[in-house]
């Protein structure tokens, strides 16, 4: 199963957004949630279950549920209001300037995943022990199990225009914006691919 980032997702009622991230447990590699940024306003992006995934191609991912009941479920994106402190410059005796700090709130957005999870975008680095190597396409997921088995990768100046298949044993461990293999450059040349114009 295709586990495609950055393509048009429906719901049983019509095309409800776009797929932005994967979810994965740092532990088993296994697929929890899809991140879907809705299509229509406020265009929020949402934690979707990975059960609620009924069908998924290299184009499309299709959802078991209705964009209303879509738009319930948790938000991927959460809102810290925090205090920061901004000098403010006033004239002392002598006509010496002096920072005042004054208080001001102000909001920060950050991803809420969930305690012992890790999410993955499509664009992230791939980096094999000798160095980058491409970027992340997609995730191809076993239906049985929903633990990651390949990760495809597109891009690298051997490979051209070309998808490579890197098994997920491959994967030596995940980090928050990379994915280091333990195969050095000349390996992950020798992987199967799949030409784009196939897919």
């Amino acid at each position: 199963m295709d586990m495609p980032l950055n393509v048009e997702v429906y719901c049983v009622d019509g095309v409800c957004g776009r797929s932005k991230e994967v979810v994965m447990d740092r532990e088993t590699e296994k697929v929890t949630h899809l991140v879907v940024k809705e299509k229509e306003s406020p265009n929020a992006e949402l934690l979707v279950p990975v059960d609620l995934v009924t069908k998924t191609t290299p184009h499309e991912i299709q959802l078991r549920c209705a964009k209303d009941e879509l738009a319930k479920l948790q938000s991927f994106l959460k809102t810290d209001i925090i205090e920061d402190e901004v000098p403010q410059y006033v004239v002392a005796p002598y006509l010496t300037l002096v920072a005042a700090p004054e208080p001001r709130w102000i909001a920060v957005q950050s991803e809420d995943i969930p305690p012992g999870e890790l999410a993955v975008r499509q664009g992230a680095r791939v980096e094999a022990t000798d160095g980058r190597v491409g970027r992340l396409d997609e995730f191809l997921v076993d239906p049985v199990n929903e633990r990651v088995s390949h990760l495809v990768m597109r891009e690298g100046h051997l490979w051209g225009q070309r998808d490579v298949t890197i098994p997920v044993s491959q994967i030596d461990h995940l980090g928050e914006d990379a994915i280091y293999l333990k195969l050095n450059k000349q390996q992950v040349e020798a992987l199967p691919s799949t030409p784009i114009a196939m897919r």
